[in-house]
Order: structure tokens, then sequence, then C-alpha cells
């Protein structure tokens, strides 16, 4: 591998190889090694995001290496495993049944009624619990390995198992969530790992200090009241009012140091696409008027670095099945790869 990276010329055309930027790395040589969950079970709107990891990986290989924060990011080494083809096709199984219980809930029925969907609900839940184990396997034997990881989704829920990974590594942590929605919902529809449950979930880690929530704008009632009623432990950053603010004369630098200052010296950043505006990714699977502009959400996570915080992992979830939000994406989790290098190697 040595070898044939000396070969290697970053500025030649990308040689599809199956590796994320079609970059000449393998588990053992890369230093970031990046999982794809193809799972969308419990999405509740748009479906295609299953698909996301390897719209991500289609695309990425047209994307330029030079980065503008980090030239040299790419020589840290990034390898994507397989997409786990075992997991999509009981992704579609489980989705298919999802979509009754969604169906009967819509409908204003019970479960229990005829044909009783409750242990339905059960074995979906299991399953989620499977991919959850599966990642959590996965990550805590890269991290063991000296690797750093990153998860691209799937829907939201996809990345639990590593936060429990690293859970098992750091004492404490916190994460800078990117969302047009809060995901505090406890067990939305009935589903214990739903994508909407995604930080009630990491809220039950208490390694998990911290959860800084940056661009919400379609939220419950019971999701405020859990934000309100954390003590500050999660920290909300509404979109509407960061726009007012910004409208009345405060700069976006302004609002990117003091949503950092709630964070601790270890920083998690999972980033649903939804949290961007929808031209960004527009087959999103909840996709939501207003939101970030891209190099609003880059300038964020550049601070982060400049405050001397450490990337210690991060997701990529909610991209859609199309070509186009696929390119987006893949912009997404290399520029995060390269911040998290500059973050590790600046320590």
């Amino acid at each position: 591998m040595s070898h044939q990276l000396q070969e290697y010329n970053p500025s030649s055309i990308g040689q599809i190889n199956g590796n994320l930027f079609a970059l000449p790395f393998d588990y053992e040589s890369a230093n970031l090694i990046i999982f794809g969950i193809p799972w969308e079970v419990t999405v509740s709107y748009g479906a295609g995001t299953a698909q996301g990891p390897q719209r991500v990986l289609d695309a990425s290989a047209q994307v330029d290496l030079f980065d503008f924060d980090n030239p040299d990011g790419w020589k840290q080494g990034i390898f994507m495993v397989e997409i786990p083809q075992d997991i999509l096709e009981k992704n579609e199984y489980y989705r298919t049944l999802a979509a009754k219980i969604i169906e009967r809930l819509e409908q204003g029925k019970p479960l229990t009624d005829t044909p009783d969907l409750t242990p339905v609900l059960a074995e979906i839940n299991q399953a989620c619990q499977q991919v959850n184990q599966w990642l959590f396997e996965q990550s805590k034997q890269a991290i063991e390995n000296g690797k750093r990881v990153a998860v691209i989704g799937g829907d939201h829920s996809s990345p639990l198992g590593y936060f429990q990974a690293l859970a098992a590594r750091f004492a404490n942590y916190g994460i800078l969530h990117i969302d047009a929605h809060a995901d505090l919902r406890d067990a939305y529809e009935g589903f214990e790992f739903s994508h909407a449950s995604i930080m009630f979930n990491a809220m039950k880690l208490p390694q998990i200090s911290k959860l800084v929530q940056v661009g919400l704008r379609d939220i419950c009632h019971d999701e405020v009241q859990m934000i309100n009623q954390s003590h500050g432990r999660i920290v909300a950053y509404y979109d509407p009012a960061m726009k007012q603010k910004l409208y009345s004369g405060t700069t976006w630098m302004e609002l990117c140091r003091e949503i950092i200052t709630h964070l601790p010296e270890y920083v998690y950043i999972s980033f649903d696409v939804d949290g961007l505006d929808p031209k960004y990714c527009s087959s999103t699977g909840t996709p939501v008027p207003g939101g970030l502009e891209l190099e609003q959400a880059f300038c964020l996570f550049r601070e982060l670095v400049n405050s001397g915080r450490k990337i210690i992992g991060f997701d990529l979830c909610e991209v859609g099945d199309a070509e186009w939000d696929g390119n987006v994406g893949a912009r997404i989790v290399y520029k995060l790869a390269n911040l998290m290098d500059l973050s590790v190697r600046r320590s």
C-alpha cells in the first residue's frame, strides 16, 4: 500500500476502486474508517435514505482532493468498509412491516386491532437493535485498532451504536447536532430506535454531557419541554431565532463562537442534511424550508477546530436517493474528515 501511495497522484482522475474518493487505502493503511449503514426502517415521510451511503460513495470519485482547510488531508487515509448488503436486505423487509404500523397509527387505530401488530413492532425494534449492536462492535474494534471512525446513514437512527462505542472510550463528550428536527421523541410511532428518537436515546448515555442542536425548525411540544427541562444539558439554536439575530446585525461568526462555548473538549458532529436549506439535499427523508447554507455549517465546524476542541467522530445521515444529494453528501464527508484530522493533529 505504501508503494501504491507513493505512486498516487491526488490531482489525476479518480480511478473507481470501490473506496470513497477513489483513494488508495484499505482498512489496515487508513486512519479513518467509514461505515455505511443502509437503514431507514422507521422513516415516517419520504424513503430513499437507505441508498444514501451508496450515493455518497458513487459521487465521491468526482470530488477534487485539495481541501482549503487541510490540503493534505487525504493523506490521513480514508477507507469505507463495504456497505453491508445483509443490512440493506433486512431494511427492505422491515421497512414494509413498519409501513403497516405507521398506516395503522395514522388511521387512529390501536396496534392491538386485528391483525394484532404488536408482535411486528417488537420484531422491528429487535432488528433495529441488531443493527445498533453490529455498528457498536465494528466501531469499538476499529477504535481499539487505533482508528478514527465515521458513519454514513441511512436515516438518523443509524449512528447510535457508534455513540455507544464512543461512550465506552470517552468519559465525557458532547454532540454538535445539525438538524431541522430535535430527534428527541420517546420511541416515535412506537419504534424504540426511530430516526426521530436518536437524540432521545443518546441522552440515555451519561457520558454525553452536552447536546448542542443547530438549525431546529420542525419540533413538537414534548421536545421543547425536554430541552427546557434539561438543566442546560441540551442547548437549542432554533433556526428562526438565529435568522432573526442575523437580520438584526449579529454576525454568523459571533453566533458560531457562542454555540461552541457550550461544548466540552471532545466533540462528536452529528449532521442530518435536512439541517441545511433543502436546495442542497432535496431528496432527504423529511425536508423543511429554511436551514443553514453549507458554508455556514463548515464555518461552524472550522471554528470548533480553531477553538482547540477535538472532533472525535462524526456521522452524515438522511442523504436521499439522488445523484445531487450524493454529490453534496460526499463533499460534507470529505470536509468533516479533513477537519477531524486537523483537530487531532493540532493536539
